[in-house]
């Protein structure tokens, strides 16, 4: 199946500022699109991209004074099969996980797990270890907090989202990841793409979706607390140990946020037009206006 997806983003600033945006899609799935724009600006500006510590693509650009856009839209092939799922796989000692998974077991910004390690204990220490342990994680986690857009809060850490028993996606994933890394479970922070396929559509706004993926049986799977089912049609574009190391935009100065909108849909038409790859300056802005 081919997935519609992109993105356009309008922000204002006081002053010429320097931007890093983590919206390009991952490097594990770009051998899948299909068909893409460039990344789209107006004013036109040049843009850089280089890999973050963690494998991420990172694009660089200033933006200017005043009203500055961003436009990204592609299709991609995509399977169409749900999460992959392995009741039998088990959790690995930490003396035996690859050096590379031991980051995912310590506290982060938004994942403190000194502070909810007995807790963690307490209620998953019973279960039996591997994939049943997480998805109970994921179970006490959909069922303790509450969703709703108007709960967002950039500072909200996992214990937080505890306590106050509401968030967002991220609040979500950041909860599941910390509970996790309690027990051992190499667990990691994602961004990217879920569109409303093989469900009923969601009335609100699309927007970028928040999961974490879980190191079981030699190899990470993908678990989503928010939703708390498998689902078709993700689109990874960063990993972290938390939303502080995958920010969307990352700003070093002031700027407000005029305009967010994310499309991600199955595009069933494979002739549908992309948007044109070569614009000048003049169309550009008449087409992201």
């Amino acid at each position: 199946m081919l997935i519609r997806l992109g993105y356009e983003i309008a922000i204002e600033c006081p002053q010429p500022t320097p931007f890093i945006s983590l919206v390009d899609v991952h490097a594990d799935r770009q051998h899948d699109i299909k068909r893409q724009t460039r990344v789209l600006t107006s004013p036109t500006v040049p843009t850089s991209t280089y890999r973050d510590l963690f494998g991420n693509q990172c694009r660089r650009f200033v933006a200017p004074g005043g009203t500055f856009r961003i436009l990204y839209d592609a299709a991609i092939w995509d399977s169409g099969q749900p999460d992959e799922e392995n009741t039998l796989a088990g959790e690995v000692a930490v003396d035996r996980l690859p050096d590379e998974c031991l980051g995912y077991l310590l506290g982060s910004r938004y994942c403190e797990t000194d502070h909810m390690s007995n807790l963690a204990w307490s209620l998953f220490g019973h279960v039996p270890p591997g994939w049943a342990r997480v998805r109970a994680i994921c179970d006490y986690v959909h069922n303790r907090l509450s969703f709703g857009y108007g709960y967002a809060r950039a500072t909200r850490t996992a214990a937080q989202a505890h306590e106050e028993r509401v968030g967002v996606c991220r609040d979500f994933a950041h909860l599941a990841v910390t509970l996790c890394r309690c027990m051992n479970i190499p667990a990691r922070y994602v961004n990217g793409y879920l569109g409303d396929i093989g469900v009923p559509a969601d009335p609100a706004p699309m927007d970028f979706n928040a999961w974490f993926e879980a190191f079981l049986g030699g190899k990470w799977y993908t678990f989503d607390a928010r939703h708390n089912m498998r689902r078709i049609g993700r689109v990874v574009v960063a990993r972290g140990r938390d939303a502080t190391d995958v920010p969307l935009l990352h700003s070093f100065g002031q700027h407000r946020l005029t305009k967010f909108k994310v499309w991600t849909y199955e595009q069933r038409d494979e002739h549908e037009p992309m948007h044109r790859r070569r614009m000048d300056r003049t169309v550009a802005a008449r087409a992201l206006a």
